[in-house]
């Protein structure tokens, strides 16, 4: 609960998107909840709202949308107007809102403050295709046909800049997880908080008896990797189930053998159940943080993923002396090292080493009421600074 807090408060967020629906925006969600459960007057901005009417988050209250919500083809390539983001979000008038908080994986932390205003930012990553993941993203560009990937690069290069410029004007800095608080570091030079994103743990039982198939569940996008799983398992010939949907679908299929199902996206009765009762979950992909992974341990499975990033703050590997082991990881991104870590579980048979239990026990520190208790003694905590 925020302590004695009577201002207006502002919440701002990237987009709302039905084809872009994430973590995000669960994050965003559990804010809200914790400002209305302040009773606080808010309002809410965000750059485009092209959710269905009967969304969850269309619900409550109505979004304040900038320009590029009326520009044309808006509502299926906003991202086209890439370009437009930073103007855009600067356009909002916040005068009369004494606390912002954005929920920013691009340009929402970059709103106009006063020094009056206390401006905290949830930083889900600072923008990757502007730093990092810039060449990434101009190799995969659906542009790079028409020969623009210099202009693009021209373009990338000033929202650097403006990213840097625009990341000094946050008083308070949230990162999602000690991956993404490096990275703020590295491209901002700031320091920053690392509260967890919150997970509905308590939707999943751990079920102690294991079944025979391996799960992944995520976007089919190029950078969650599911292609690393298909080759591994096309080798290993074990059941592997594929839930979600994206535009890798189709070419994700087309590789895929027998003992590889698809189901595309499922209802939470469908995934509960599979959470609950595969052998383990796997993850290929670097993630920031990665909310599936989570979901999975509450449900009492093993996780085997790719030790790099946000995994290393969620998942324990059994070699780990110090805490309760939650899963394996191995080394290098690749479908071999993805294998041979299958084969070592499979030889050893080591679901049955897994406690669910303990495992259902150290998702738990990723819960609701973890995030909202931490995030309103943050809030507090700054609110006292800033006075």
């Amino acid at each position: 609960m925020i302590s004695n807090y009577k201002g207006n408060i502002a919440i701002i967020h990237d987009w709302f998107s039905g084809e872009f629906t994430g973590g995000s925006e669960k994050v965003f969600s559990e804010i809200e909840k914790i400002i209305i459960e302040n009773n606080s007057y808010y309002e809410i901005f965000s750059l485009v709202n092209h959710l269905d009417k009967n969304h969850n988050l269309n619900k409550k209250k109505y979004i304040n949308t900038s320009f590029i919500q009326n520009l044309p083809f808006s509502k299926k390539h906003f991202h086209k107007y890439l370009p437009l983001f930073p103007l855009a979000i600067e356009q909002f008038d916040l005068r009369e809102y004494n606390l912002i908080i954005s929920s920013s994986h691009a340009v929402a932390k970059g709103v106009i403050t006063s020094p009056d205003q206390l401006h905290i930012s949830y930083i889900h990553t600072p923008m990757r295709y502007a730093w990092d993941q810039m060449n990434v993203y101009l190799k995969n560009s659906s542009y790079k046909k028409f020969r623009i990937n210099f202009i693009l690069g021209v373009i990338l290069q000033n929202l650097r800049q403006w990213d840097y410029i625009s990341s000094s004007r946050i008083d308070k800095l949230i990162a999602n997880s000690n991956f993404t608080s490096r990275r703020i570091k590295k491209y901002w030079g700031r320091d920053s908080e690392v509260l967890h994103p919150p997970v509905d743990t308590k939707k999943f039982s751990p079920n102690k008896s294991r079944g025979s198939f391996y799960l992944s569940v995520s976007r089919l996008v190029p950078n969650k990797r599911v292609d690393i799983l298909i080759k591994a398992f096309n080798t290993l010939n074990l059941p592997l189930i594929i839930v979600g949907d994206g535009p890798e679908k189709k070419s994700l299929k087309e590789i895929a053998k027998n003992n590889i199902k698809f189901t595309g996206v499922i209802d939470n009765k469908e995934l509960k159940k599979l959470m609950e009762e595969c052998r383990a979950f796997v993850y290929a992909g670097i993630e920031d943080f990665g909310i599936a992974p989570v979901e999975a341990m509450a449900a009492g499975a093993p996780v085997i993923a790719y030790g790099k990033a946000g995994i290393l703050d969620t998942v324990n590997c059994i070699s780990s002396k110090n805490k309760i082991p939650t899963g394996l990881l191995f080394n290098n991104q690749s479908d071999r090292d993805l294998r041979e870590c299958i084969n070592f579980f499979e030889e050893k048979k080591l679901w049955l080493e897994f406690s669910s239990e303990d495992i259902n026990l150290w998702s738990k520190n990723f819960s609701i009421n973890n995030f909202k208790t931490k995030f309103s003694n943050f809030i507090n905590k700054s609110l006292e600074d800033f006075r």
